[in-house]
């Protein structure tokens, strides 16, 4: 492995899991991170991941030569001005967000483009926290890179080196299309759940029996609406545009089914779950 020196900007699940994996495989790289609470810095210091034990100032960060940003969307987008003056001309500073396009319109601002490679690994849990972090997350997934035109070819395979060394398979993609994909296969299916969640909760009587007898299939299709709502209101914010566009296009799928159910056209019905099911099985 290349670096000699990480940073972390926030140390939650993903932000603690890369550590601990880096821990795991490359004991000798050094690691610092600051968090919003010293609690998580203090838990990470006595788990040997980390080598301060308090909040640090950013500018300890300043002979990093790979910097991670782990905080929500938005805070992200803060620290970035904060990071500018301080940031070594050879370091490599990511993200692990899920939205793309305002951090590079950012990044282009700020002139930050050749230090800058987005990342978004395609892993996560509805749990959240350091504690919940653990190093095999990134086991057997898609690491999504999205680099700048300004980036040397230096920089992108060193971290592509280390997304590998994590256990991931990293895939290099435009912001925009990353954006409009995980507007459908990842931002929405959360505002799905969450909707779902609302609806037991409205329609429920007043001895709960809705939430009693949910079982396995409603507890699965709805176990990510359990997700911090901090990150996902940043992330209806961040990815306002294709969020909207991906709702309107499931809502006319579910008008469209309803109208099948409606009309009891039952050959329409049947094949709307047949091709669903044909799908869904190539995706094994």
């Amino acid at each position: 492995m290349n670096f000699q020196k990480i940073g972390f900007i926030g140390l939650g699940l993903i932000g603690g899991s890369i550590a601990k994996a880096v821990k795991q495989h490359f004991p000798a790289i050094d690691m610092i991170a600051t968090s919003g609470h010293v609690e998580t810095i203090h838990l990470a210091h006595a788990d040997g991941v980390i080598s301060n034990d308090d909040l640090p100032e950013l500018s300890v960060f300043s002979d990093c030569d790979l910097i991670f940003l782990c905080c929500p969307v938005k805070k992200n987008l803060e620290y970035l001005k904060a990071l500018q003056p301080i940031l070594s001309p050879a370091c490599i500073l990511t993200d692990v967000g899920s939205v793309k396009g305002d951090i590079h319109h950012a990044i282009t601002e700020l002139g930050l483009e050749q230090n800058f490679i987005g990342g978004h690994p395609m892993t996560g849990s509805e749990k959240t926290g350091y504690q919940a972090s653990f190093p095999r997350l990134f086991e057997n997934t898609y690491y999504i890179l999205t680099p700048t035109e300004k980036n040397g070819q230096a920089a992108l395979t060193k971290l592509r080196d280390f997304v590998v060394a994590l256990g991931a398979s990293p895939m290099i993609m435009e912001p925009d299309l990353h954006d409009r994909a995980v507007a459908v296969i990842s931002h929405l299916p959360h505002i799905a759940a969450a909707g779902l969640v609302h609806m037991i909760a409205r329609s429920d009587d007043s001895e709960h029996t809705m939430k009693r007898i949910a079982a396995g299939g409603f507890r699965d299709l709805t176990r990510i609406a359990s997700s911090s709502p901090i990150m996902w209101e940043s992330i209806c914010a961040s990815n306002r545009e294709q969020i909207l566009q991906a709702l309107t296009a499931y809502k006319e799928i579910l008008t469209e089914i309803q109208e099948k159910i409606l009309a009891e056209d039952e050959q329409a019905v049947l094949q709307f779950f047949a091709d669903s099911k044909e799908y869904r099985d190539s995706m094994k």
